[in-house]
């Protein structure tokens, strides 16, 4: 098994339309308001509708945590 670390996974719904790689690129940025230079890497698993997030450290992980309780929405 492999630990993601500084890692943020967002799932997305599976009932919404496909979403572009362009659109969750403004999400991180509109909606998440993460800076560019504290991403790392950005993967999507378009099949499980799933984003992984890799941040540059925890403390980054723990502020975006904390600024959005866990829970922003894609409109």
């Amino acid at each position: 098994m492999v630990e993601r670390q500084n890692t943020i996974v967002c799932y997305f719904d599976p009932t919404n339309r496909r979403i572009t790689a362009y659109d969750i690129h403004e999400w991180i940025h509109y909606v998440l308001s993460i800076p560019e230079h504290k991403v790392s890497m950005i993967q999507i698993d378009g099949i499980k509708r799933q984003v992984f997030i890799k941040m540059v450290d925890k403390e980054s992980v723990r502020t975006l945590l904390l600024e959005t309780c866990g829970r922003p929405e894609y409109k």
